[in-house]
């Protein structure tokens, strides 16, 4: 008879089932409707839904709202009941208190990223939203793209517009339960932003568009791999691969990899992804080399990726059996434009690395 214990969770993975179960049950849920760009109907799909739960015996309130809405909108308001928001001369807020007192199933929140007036509990909104779900109350909120601070810098170098209000970087991470990306076609949030006739405006406001759509997936995409790898780690199963990209840059103490560390950090944040360095070990270095290395090293920290350094005769080995193990999905290597030894020892490696790295795509950086 085979022995089945490799397969029975440990106690550890057992009580951290338990404890997402219990959180599960007495926690609210929350959904968000993303949108890539202003006027995708994001509020419409949010309240219509609302408006669908009420119809079918949930307990629905709006809770906060935008100052203004199309007819359409304002039809599928008249239809759902509204706590009003708390409003002083530095803003409005929800009324926590009033929306805890009346305790509904699902409370509707118009965007996600303001920030509170300064004699509120709370600094921001997204914080009221997390004390709405510790109290039970599941949430259905909309946000654009562009408030999420991970993806703020990229929008902004698409879009040329910067945000003052952001939501961090965990908060959807750590509370969303569902994610919809707000798919409207692109020609519907286009007739705000360009004159009509304008063709060659039109096809770049369309091509930054598709940018940002991509990215608004990714978010939601990001969200199923963390629910994904959050069940199989709670059942015993862990799985080092997902939709996520995982970024390797492999450093050198030959040469300054700033441009290549600078490229790999905004491929991990434009796909959400994880960041790492690595130095592979040398026997013998002069005082240069190990100055430029620290640089490296101490640059790549800067930028937040997760810095290894690596024992091993065999540069290349080490480096794919690392890869391997995190679930690499691409890999940055400099190649110095040097003359000498070592830099056609290394560009032979490169090569190998190159024919052995099945699955993963390798990118050459000259230096």
């Amino acid at each position: 008879m085979m022995n089945d214990s490799s397969q029975r969770p440990s106690p550890e993975q057992l009580l951290a089932q338990i404890e997402q179960e219990e959180r599960r049950e007495r926690r609210g849920r929350l959904k968000v409707f993303l949108g890539y760009a202003p006027g995708v109907g994001k509020s419409f799909q949010m309240l219509d839904e609302g408006r669908r739960r009420r119809e079918r015996g949930e307990d629905v309130v709006v809770c906060a709202l935008q100052p203004e809405y199309p007819p359409e909108v304002e039809t599928v308001l008249r239809k759902l009941e509204n706590i009003p928001t708390l409003k002083t001369a530095d803003g409005e807020a929800i009324d926590v208190a009033a929306v805890l007192q009346r305790k509904p199933q699902v409370a509707l929140v118009d965007g996600l990223a303001y920030e509170n007036p300064s004699d509120c509990l709370n600094a921001h909104r997204w914080q009221d939203v997390e004390q709405l779900l510790e109290a039970g109350i599941s949430v259905i909120a909309t946000v654009n793209l562009q408030y999420l601070e991970k993806h703020s810098d990229e929008v902004e170098r698409i879009t040329g517009k910067r945000v003052s209000c952001t939501i961090p970087r965990g908060f959807l991470d750590r509370s969303a339960d569902e994610i919809v990306v707000v798919d409207a076609p692109a020609t519907e949030s286009l007739s705000r932003q360009v004159a009509p006739g304008d063709r060659a405006a039109l096809l770049a406001e369309g091509h930054k568009l598709s940018r940002l759509r991509e990215l608004a997936l990714l978010v939601a995409a990001s969200v199923i791999d963390r629910q994904l790898e959050s069940y199989l780690r709670s059942h015993g199963m862990d799985s080092s691969w997902g939709v996520q990209e995982r970024i390797l840059v492999c450093v050198t103490p030959r040469s300054n990899a700033a441009k290549m560390l600078e490229s790999g950090r905004r491929n991990a944040d434009r796909f959400q992804g994880q960041f790492y360095v690595v130095y592979v070990q040398q026997p013998v270095l002069s005082q240069q080399d190990r100055q430029v290395l620290q640089q490296n090293l101490d640059y790549a920290r800067q930028l937040g990726a997760q810095v290894e350094v690596l024992s091993g005769l065999d540069a290349t080995d080490a480096i794919l059996k690392f890869a391997r193990q995190k679930g690499i999905t691409q890999i940055f290597v400099g190649h110095s434009m040097r003359e000498g030894g070592w830099r056609r020892l290394w560009g032979n490696s490169i090569k190998r690395l190159i024919r052995s790295a099945e699955g993963i795509d390798v990118v050459v950086y000259p230096h």
